[in-house]
């Protein structure tokens, strides 16, 4: 209890409240822009962070990641295009409803529904968290060690059709973590003499090139072509958009989505857009008239925006109790925390538990600041929509590099984030996705690490392993998902060449 008013306390500080509020309107700007992600918004302003107090600078990072999430259904609703890849099911139903001259309804149904998502998100994450650090902080090598190899196989297996390409990005991933000195012994690796070298590469660095400097270029490509999409700027929302009578009908659609986004969210890699798709598939089976769905209906936009909100909460918890980032955003999070001197895993309650309560506290304000922000300034973010991106993304360019110096005050890291940004824009044109890379960057150095441990363990008492339990269980269900991966993508290849074939 000690910790828990302690974390209010840090969270109800002026700055504190006054750094959400700027994080959170910054954040539905950068969800509302198509191109411009919460991920980016995490990255952008993580170095701006370093100067504040750590529950000042987490707090900034939460609003960040709220606000970006839920103001993707800005664009999904106004302009038929997903402003996040959370918002991709948006669009099935949000913007018939604006075609219909329903764009105020729609948006005041997405902005309420994320506002609800977050908050089934947050209680489940405030409920579950200690739990789960109850029980990781037992712990050790063995289990650690097939956890990363468990979380990798999932990343692997649910990047899309192509296995190979998830399993090349996670290698890749893994490969960069390996640069520089080796745990345990110190050995230089792939250092090739540079002295820079020697301490790997940053997280940040790797994050700004992949999420904005490959952001950036792919805009390029497009920044000539003539804008075809036009934004209604005389959308007008009546207190929420809709009755009190329709929200209670939504509250079932509402739950069950918002547990699926939780679930989603907590299993490694997957992200926002496959829980959007599955709440929403979920919502149209179980609906009395799904011949309705995708004809512009307030039950796709309830399901898409509770999943990927309520995804927020689900995908911390890994986060700040195992240190295993739930998705990209996560990451960043991640490195957030550890900037911050936060150190993610079992023992957080115990090491920073007043820290970790004000994060809960500050996901609160950031989901209310988040609904009235939304609501009462649509107009601004609707007229954000117009801005050129030719004038948008030479400020990124200027903020990264400045974000990249920051870090640790080195041209190094500017040279890195540049050939990180080429090499994403190489691995975009290939179907590389990304995200496995950075969960192999970050789930390497912990599988190496304790591996080393697990096999000097292994070399005292070959038979250890035995009782480990849990790590025999994260073992077998490494080894199930690999095989039922790779049966699915078999089906799949042949249900496509019998399909060629006709």
């Amino acid at each position: 209890m000690e910790d828990v008013l302690s974390g209010l306390m840090l969270v109800m500080d002026p700055m504190v409240i006054f750094f959400i509020l700027v994080g959170v309107f910054i954040g539905i700007v950068f969800g509302s822009v198509p191109g411009l992600t919460a991920t980016m918004a995490i990255v952008m302003f993580l170095p701006l962070t370093y100067t504040m107090s750590p529950i000042q600078g987490v707090s900034t990072l939460i609003a960040l990641y709220v606000g970006g999430i839920s103001g993707g259904l800005i664009a999904a609703i106004l302009l038929n295009i997903p402003g996040t890849p959370s918002s991709i099911a948006t669009t099935f139903d949000g913007a018939p409803m604006a075609a219909k001259g329903e764009a105020g309804k729609a948006l005041g149904v997405g902005v309420v529904f994320s506002f609800c998502g977050t908050i089934v998100g947050l209680i489940v994450l405030v409920l579950v968290a200690p739990l789960l650090a109850s029980v990781a902080i037992k712990f050790g090598p063995y289990e650690y060690c097939t956890l990363a190899l468990f979380a990798l196989s999932l990343v692997i297996s649910l990047t899309g059709r192509d296995l190979v390409k998830g399993l090349i990005s996670a290698l890749i991933g893994v490969m960069l973590a390996t640069v520089g000195l080796a745990p345990v012994d110190s050995a230089k690796r792939f250092t090739f003499g540079f002295v820079e070298l020697n301490a790997g590469f940053s997280l940040l660095t790797l994050l700004i090139g992949l999420f904005a400097i490959t952001e950036v270029i792919k805009a390029a490509e497009d920044v000539r072509k003539p804008m075809t999409a036009k934004v209604d700027t005389n959308v007008h929302i009546k207190g929420f958009g809709f009755s009190m009578a329709e929200f209670l009908s939504q509250k079932l659609n509402m739950l069950r989505s918002s547990a699926i986004g939780i679930v989603i969210g907590i299993l490694p890699g997957i992200g926002g857009a496959i829980s959007g798709m599955l709440a929403y598939t979920a919502a149209k089976n179980q609906s009395k008239h799904p011949e309705k769905f995708g004809t512009g209906i307030m039950d796709g936009v309830v399901a898409s925006e509770s999943a990927n909100n309520a995804g927020i909460g689900g995908a911390l918890i890994p986060m700040l109790t195992l240190g295993i980032p739930g998705d990209a955003a996560t990451a960043m999070l991640l490195g957030g925390l550890m900037v911050h001197q936060i150190a993610p895993g079992p023992l957080i309650f115990d090491k920073s538990g007043p820290e970790v309560f004000g994060i809960f506290f500050a996901l609160a304000i950031s989901a209310v600041a988040m609904l009235f922000i939304e609501l009462f300034g649509i107009r601004v973010f609707i007229r954000v929509l117009k801005v050129p991106k030719y004038l948008l993304m030479p400020v990124i360019i200027v903020l990264c590099i400045i974000g990249a110096i920051g870090n640790a005050n080195r041209i190094f890291d500017v040279w890195s984030v540049m050939v990180f940004g080429v090499m994403g824009y190489v691995l975009l044109k290939a179907k590389i996705p990304h995200v496995p890379m950075i969960l192999g960057f970050i789930l390497g150095p912990i599988f190496e690490l304790n591996f080393r441990r697990a096999v000097q363990h292994a070399q005292i008492d070959p038979s250890g392993v035995f009782t480990h339990p849990i790590a025999i269980i994260f073992f077998v269900v490494t080894v199930v998902v690999v095989i039922f991966s790779l049966r699915r993508q078999r089906k799949e290849a042949a249900a496509l060449a019998a399909a060629e074939n006709e």
